[in-house]
C-alpha cells in the first residue's frame, strides 16, 4: 500500500548536495516525490512509496548526504498525490 509523507529536514541541510542526494536515494528505493531547499533554509520532502521503502527512506533522511549536519526530521502522513518519479524542485 502506497504512503503519503510529508518530511522537514532542519540544520545545515542546504548546499551540501542533500537535494541531489535524496534524489539518488528515491530513485534507488522507487520512491517518488519531490524535494526542494526552502526559504528558511530548511529542506522539504514530499515522498511516497510503500511502507518499508518509505522507512528506509526516512531513515537515510536523519543521515543525509556526507556535508550535511542534521538537527532534526519530522515527518507526517499526507494525503496521496500519486507522484510519477522524484524530482528536484528550484524554489522561487
Amino acid at each position: 500500500m502506497t504512503k503519503h509523507l510529508d518530511i522537514t529536514i532542519k540544520g545545515h541541510v542546504q548546499g551540501v548536495g542533500y537535494r541531489a542526494a535524496s534524489k539518488a536515494v528515491a530513485d534507488q528505493l522507487g520512491v517518488k516525490g519531490f524535494v526542494q531547499n526552502e526559504s528558511g533554509g530548511d529542506v522539504f520532502i514530499a515522498a511516497e512509496g510503500d511502507k518499508v521503502s518509505l522507512e528506509m527512506f526516512l531513515d537515510w533522511c536523519h543521515e543525509g548526504p556526507e556535508y550535511g549536519e542534521i538537527t532534526s526530521v519530522e515527518s507526517h502522513e499526507g494525503e496521496l498525490k500519486n507522484y510519477i518519479n522524484f524530482v528536484v524542485k528550484r524554489k522561487g
